[in-house]
């Protein structure tokens, strides 16, 4: 990996012995299944711990989630951000879903190789998933908000036994300069976090973390 694991513990000071395992392994462990399927573009993999797994774990800057706290990662493609977030939230109930079922069998299979207990995965899609509620809903370059908000409002749950420092809502990574625009038309309240004041790589430059509170 040209993006060395370095870059994680630098950002992640207190990671335990067995969270560095887990993310250490990741690296091989994708690069193995990139090469049967392609799950990660050869760009984004040549650069795998910022692009993917810093990336991913951004959110752990904005909020540091309760034990107990249910997240659904929709739309998680190879894993992302839901896997690097379960290995850093072990005592939290992570639900990654994906309408393409290939992608979950990589999911799946690095979830059991390096031992993550609290990830499930769902081949379906987000509108579909009607019978469990969430405190957060994770997303990564997802569609345009409104049309986002509207097919999975329904995750939110309303009330939960769990207190975190956000009230439930949505956490999504997105990209661009337009955001105050689309989030806007939303009408709910929402913060924007820029990346940049969090990792000092130029990959984050563009990069945001939008928080959407749940109605």
């Amino acid at each position: 990996m040209s993006a060395p694991f370095a870059v994680i513990s630098h950002y992640f000071p207190g990671l335990t012995e067995g969270q560095t395992r887990q993310l250490q392994a990741l690296g091989p462990l994708y690069e193995d299944w990139n090469a049967k399927i392609n799950v990660i573009s050869r760009k984004d993999l040549d650069n795998f711990y910022i692009h993917h797994v810093l990336h991913s774990l951004a959110v752990a800057k904005v909020i540091e989630f309760a034990p107990g706290s249910r997240l659904i990662d929709v739309g998680t493609g190879g894993g992302f951000p839901g896997l690097p977030l379960a290995i850093l939230f072990p005592q939290v109930e992570f639900l990654l879903v994906d309408s393409i079922g290939k992608k979950l069998k990589v999911v799946d299979d690095v979830a059991q190789q390096i031992g993550l207990a609290n990830v499930r995965t769902r081949h379906t899609r987000a509108e579909d998933v009607k019978d469990i509620k969430f405190d957060f809903v994770l997303a990564r370059a997802v569609a345009e908000a409104p049309k986002f908000y509207q097919f999975t409002k329904h995750l939110i749950a309303r009330r939960t036994p769990v207190s975190n420092s956000l009230a439930n809502g949505f956490l999504l990574l997105k990209g661009g300069d337009t955001l105050f625009d689309e989030f806007g038309d939303l009408d709910l309240f929402f913060k924007i976090y820029d990346l940049k004041d969090y990792f000092r790589e130029e990959y984050f430059d563009t990069k945001k973390l939008v928080y959407v509170k749940a109605r």
